[in-house]
């Protein structure tokens, strides 16, 4: 090869770096994900199932706002998945009532079609029944927060186990 190509050669794979980098740059904060980590999970045993409420802290870190479609509740177990069946918020108002071993209801439910506005924090609740025994729950590997957004994007925030 020529050694009068290695110049324009170098200048457009400059050119082209350059280029990557702004796109990347300029589209940092179009990625629809919210972060976020469990604050305190709770059970209570019901005649072999049991309820488990979870706190959870979420955070908005793209530019637009995150509006959810469906939240869920994954139990993972030595054996497998468990998904909750999660309990409406009304419900869980009258849970939290009727039960008074499992403490005060501290945030409000997520609840389908929530807006988390951008760059935003927020606390929530998740209030489940799994058909299992409490002992499964409190032997599991892991306990999962999937949120679904209204345009397709997934987000889990894991349960982080000593």
């Amino acid at each position: 090869m020529r050694r009068e190509l290695f110049v324009p050669l170098g200048i457009a794979l400059a050119f082209a770096v350059v280029a990557l980098a702004a796109v990347l740059w300029f589209n940092r904060g179009a990625h629809m994900i919210l972060e976020g980590s469990v604050q305190k999970v709770r059970t209570l045993d019901m005649d072999g199932a049991t309820a488990v409420i979870v706190d959870f802290r979420l955070t908005n870190p793209s530019d637009y706002t995150f509006v959810v479609r469906q939240p869920f509740l994954v139990l993972e177990t030595k054996d497998g998945t468990i998904e909750g069946m999660l309990v409406a918020d009304s419900d869980a108002k009258r849970f939290f009532d009727y039960y008074k071993t499992i403490g005060p209801k501290y945030n409000d439910s997520l609840l389908m079609r929530e807006k988390i506005p951008s760059k935003q924090t927020v606390d929530r609740m998740l209030a489940a029944r799994f058909e299992a025994p409490e002992a499964v729950i409190a032997a599991r590997r892991g306990l999962k927060i999937r949120v679904e957004e209204i345009d397709g994007a997934v987000s889990e925030i894991a349960e982080k186990r000593p």
